[in-house]
């Protein structure tokens, strides 16, 4: 079983940066492909991006495209997501997550082992 323990978050101003961490326990983590996700109140979870188990490959949704990027470090089992120029758009809290089935990276139900969350605000 993996653990996954997100870190990051906060409050920000419009335009402004953060960056999340995601640190996992266990031995597979490079096996992994690794996503996030997000859930702002009242809505449903959604897609944010997601890097292939090596970090070679990577995907986001069209609304972050350009402005976050996914990167993962197999040697200290952790994964990031830099975000700049946030909008009060992207207000949610942010889970990470493990690939472990299906080809669709997009897809939440292809993800086993999830983070609890780290709450984003951004200010307008």
């Amino acid at each position: 079983q993996v653990q996954l323990v997100e870190s990051g978050g906060g409050l920000v101003q419009a335009g402004g940066s953060l960056r999340l961490s995601c640190a996992t326990s266990g031995r597979t983590f490079s096996s992994y492909a690794m996503g996030w996700f997000r859930q702002a109140t009242g809505k449903a979870r959604e897609f944010v991006a997601a890097v292939s188990w090596n970090g070679g490959v990577t995907y986001y949704a069209d609304s972050v495209k350009g402005r976050f990027t996914i990167s993962r470090d197999n040697v200290k089992k952790t994964v990031y997501l830099q975000m700049n120029n946030m909008k009060p758009g992207d207000t949610a809290v942010y889970y990470c997550a493990t690939k472990n089935s299906g080809s669709d990276y997009f897809e939440a139900r292809n993800y086993g082992n999830w983070g609890q969350g780290t709450q984003v605000t951004v200010s307008s």
